[in-house]
């Protein structure tokens, strides 16, 4: 008997919707889960039929981040599983911005620790009216360090430290207000509309998507200058797609 598999993978033509399957656990990031999400993702982007991608979690948690029960055996006296633990979650929120492809991260519940870290890392999030995200760490006596910085950049300091340092959860609402996700939609109507935004994506030039995305994450972390001649460069190699 097959044992049920920590990520689904379903292609609805163009767009491939990766589920996180352990709702039991509201779909908490074991190593298992993490290395799936990691070989996914990169496959979904090297795969010539996937135009967009659609992560999700299976049940009524989006994501409830690390793995309590599996993080209770890394400690300072195995330093080895530690650090290939940092360094597997660090190539996983990585991952998102060095893909060509957008991913869509679509939020049906919780949303925590971890889990907002990827509900944050796709390039365009859509939020079930009902769900939450939060950065519990600090009171658990730890720090939100890996999915710090994606967070700070996406909603300035002062909205970021707050979320941090209270590690108190917001509501959909107050997310979407601070610019964390790009719309809030029904439960009933959460797949429906993101994968309907996905489809949008799906039907742009696959070239001009691909230089958008690499471009626009180019851009986000460069000084003004420099961002322009990035700029000037994408414009003279995408002359060369046009027909």
């Amino acid at each position: 008997m097959n044992p049920i598999p920590e990520l689904l993978v379903d292609d609805r033509g163009p767009v491939q919707v990766l589920t996180m399957n352990r709702p039991e656990k509201r779909n908490a990031l074991n190593n298992a889960l993490t290395e799936a999400l990691l070989e996914a993702l990169r496959a979904a982007d090297a795969d010539e039929e996937v135009s967009c991608v659609v992560l999700t979690g299976a049940g009524p948690g989006f994501c409830a981040g690390a793995d309590l029960a599996e993080f209770k055996d890394l400690t300072p006296d195995q330093p080895h599983p530690v650090e290939r633990r940092a360094e597997l979650t660090m190539r996983l929120h990585q991952v998102f911005s060095h893909m060509t492809k957008p991913v869509v991260t679509a939020i049906n519940g919780a949303a925590m620790g971890g889990g907002a870290g990827l509900a944050l890392a796709g390039d365009l999030a859509v939020m079930a009216e009902s769900a939450k995200i939060g950065y519990p760490e600090v009171r658990h006596g730890i720090v939100a360090a890996i999915v710090m910085p994606n967070l700070v950049r996406q909603i300035g300091r002062k909205a970021a430290f707050e979320l941090l340092a209270t590690g108190q959860p917001i509501d959909a609402r107050r997310a979407l207000a601070l610019g964390m996700v790009n719309r809030v939609v029904p439960d009933a109507e959460l797949m429906t509309e993101t994968l309907k935004l996905a489809g949008e994506l799906a039907a742009v030039s696959r070239p001009a998507m691909a230089t958008t995305k690499q471009l626009f994450y180019q851009v986000a972390e460069t000084p003004f200058d420099q961002a322009l001649a990035a700029g000037r460069d994408a414009n003279r190699r995408m002359r060369g797609f046009r027909k």
